[in-house]
This record gives structure tokens, sequence and C-alpha cells, in this order.
């Protein structure tokens, strides 16, 4: 009697076939939620950009707001900790690199003309959906966090006024950052974030402790 054989390269192959099929969802929601706000987000718009089927998406989501909340988890949040986490892990100066971090900010107009994603999600969903605001606060608080913890760590080494709260400063960076992409974002002009920049920039250098000035 033949026994069929289990082929493990066509299994693995189904299981790559999957994953990219869910990547290909996220990256489609992530534009579409970007471009139109979660609520007005369409799934056909999202299931023909990633070209597959209506079962497609809810084998792996089971609904739209899993899917929403996956867009966060697994496209918002590594791309906030890839710019204002990950930079700040090792650093010689701190306020050189929050410097660094500040003039990374994209200033294109198709960068103002959609503003934050995470600054846009928060605001249009913080009050209807716990699910999202307890994903966005943890964000916003890896953010805060990673902030304070290097200028906790230029107070120690001389570099950062030993009367900074660092906490409060952390606190400060974000509003002004997600302020000013608000307000370009209202203006639709690069101009009002490029002037955020420079204000960002300004206030951040006035945090050296004296004896640590720059001219950069």
């Amino acid at each position: 009697m033949l026994v069929a054989q289990k082929n493990p390269k066509r299994k693995v192959t189904k299981l790559r076939d999957s994953e990219r099929t869910r990547e290909r969802l996220l990256r489609a929601a992530s534009r579409e939620i970007y471009r139109s706000g979660f609520q007005s987000a369409s799934l056909d718009t999202i299931l023909a950009a990633a070209g597959v089927t209506k079962g497609a998406l809810y084998y792996h989501f089971e609904s739209k707001e899993a899917l929403g909340h996956a867009v966060i988890d697994e496209v918002i949040a590594p791309d906030v900790h890839s710019k204002w986490v990950h930079p700040f892990e090792s650093v010689k100066d701190p306020i050189d690199a929050l410097i660094g971090a500040v003039r990374r900010i994209p200033v294109r107009p198709a960068d103002v003309r959609g503003g934050c994603q995470l600054n846009n999600l928060a605001q249009e969903m913080s009050p209807l959906d716990a699910g999202f605001r307890r994903r966005m606060a943890v964000i916003f608080d890896a953010w805060r966090q990673a902030v304070a913890s290097i200028l906790r760590e230029g107070q120690t080494h001389g570099s950062v006024r030993r009367e900074v709260e660092p906490d409060d400063a952390a606190g400060l960076l974000i509003a002004m950052v997600e302020g000013y992409a608000s307000l370009a974002k209202n203006a639709q002009n690069p101009k009002v974030m490029k002037a955020g920049i420079k204000n960002i920039v300004g206030w951040l250098r006035s945090l050296r402790a004296a004896g640590n000035r720059k001219q950069g």
C-alpha cells in the first residue's frame, strides 16, 4: 500500500505566501488609512491595492478594527521606534542625537500634506475605540521614555542642564513635533514644518549645560 508523502517544501511555500498576503494587506491598509482616515478607509480599496480577496482579508483579520489595530502594532509602532527610540539607545551626546532626529523629520510636500499617521489616528480614534487608544498610548509612552532616558543620562554626564525635568521635556518635545506637524498639514505648507524644526532645534540647544554649548 502506497502512503502519500508530505511535501515540507510545499508547506513552507504556502506559509510564506500567507505571510506575504498578510503583509500586502497591512501595507495597503496603512496607505488607505493614512489617506482617508480609519473610519472612511475603504476595504474594497485595500483589497484592490493588495490584490487579494475578501476571504483572504478575513482569514488574517477578523474585522476592520482588527486590521486597524495590526496597522498600529506592525506598521506605525516600528516606524516610530526606528525614528524616536532606537536612535537613542547608544549616544554620546543626547542633545546632538535629539537634534539629529528632529532634523530628519520629512518636510516634502507629500509628507506635510498627509501629516503624522500616529497623530492622525490619535485625533480620530482615541475618543472612539479603546483598542486604538491603548496601542497608541504605548507608542507615545515609549517615545517619551526614550527621550527622557537620554536626557537623564546627559544630566549624569554633565551635558544637560540639571534643572531640566526629563519627563516634562520629553513630553514637550513630542507635543512640539506633533503640533507643528498638525499646523503644517492644516496649512499644506512645508515651510511651516521647516520653521517648526528650526524652533525645536533652538529649544533643544537651550537644554545644554553651561560649558557644553555648541554652535552647530
